[in-house]
């Protein structure tokens, strides 16, 4: 099945080369797409719809060439296109790396926290490192994995891609400078828009609470959707998740420690797990892959 293949591509290989990998690609259209930058909305939407027409054309067109051949080759294929619309073992490799560090340096754990956050992390002491490490975890459970495998079910490879490019315009052109403030204000609600569904479902494969509890925990964040993941792990682990001056899940909950990593590790493969084979149960049942 091609959700399985992708999978163990995916926990053997990590990522394809960078030099083949799409999403490299859509980073360097989202650059291309730059040159018609003006400070307004319009001009950031058209550029964002224009890009986001591209990505579909591509996709489909391989969509529909995969779909004419033989049945085992179409799954093998549909596999490898898949493969890089998603990125779970580089994300678990990456935080795991991050407690590591912390085990020795708070300056190096820092500087590899800092490839996985738009925060700065330059002033973090080792609690507020782990306790974004535990963050992004929970967070990139639904945008590195459930939300392009959930999209595949639904619409196939065009749906998975279509989600990468808008996922991959959030982290480039989201108005979080005042650069992007308008330029970027369709790029960024368009994501939160896709990933409205599979940030709940995340929260739910995450831990067996009450949608009371999540959604207490997800209101104290300013994001629509990123709290609800973060704050199902809070609430599962019983550790309080803070982002300094912004927002604190699980509040009553004590300090992250070291065991704690491991814990939310187990509980994302857990969840990855499950995922992988209800996916790949419905898009077998849906699209025959």
């Amino acid at each position: 099945m091609a959700v399985l293949l992708a999978a163990l591509l995916d926990t053997v290989f990590r990522e394809p080369p960078a030099r083949l990998h799409p999403v490299v690609g859509i980073g360097r259209l989202l650059a291309g797409l730059e040159r018609f930058w003006r400070d307004n909305v319009r001009a950031g939407a058209l550029a964002w719809l224009a890009g986001a027409v591209l990505v579909l054309v591509l996709s489909s067109l391989a969509w529909w060439g995969v779909s004419t051949l033989e049945a085992s080759v179409h799954s093998l294929l549909v596999g490898l296109l898949l493969w890089p619309a998603f990125s779970l073992r580089m994300l678990t490799a990456e935080v795991a790396a991050v407690e590591t560090a912390l085990g020795r340096d708070l300056d190096e754990a820092r500087r590899r926290l800092a490839r996985l956050v738009s925060r700065d992390t330059r002033g973090l002491d080792a609690d507020g490192v782990r306790m974004a490490a535990l963050e992004t975890l929970a967070e990139n459970l639904s945008d590195s994995l459930l939300a392009p495998l959930f999209y595949f079910v639904l619409f196939g490879l065009p749906g998975a891609w279509l989600y990468r490019y808008a996922n991959t315009a959030d982290a480039v052109w989201g108005y979080r400078t005042p650069r992007y403030r308008r330029w970027g204000r369709l790029a960024a609600r368009a994501d939160d828009l896709l990933n409205w569904i599979p940030a709940r479902l995340a929260a739910l494969l995450l831990g067996p609470l009450g949608m009371a509890a999540l959604h207490r925990e997800a209101g104290r964040t300013p994001s629509p959707n990123a709290g609800w993941p973060m704050g199902a792990l809070a609430l599962a682990l019983g550790v309080r998740l803070e982002k300094r001056g912004v927002y604190a899940l699980n509040p009553s909950g004590r300090t992250p420690e070291p065991a704690d990593l491991h814990r939310a590790l187990a509980r994302v493969w857990r969840a990855a797990a499950l995922t992988y084979a209800l996916a790949a149960l419905l898009s077998w049942g849906r699209w025959g892959v």
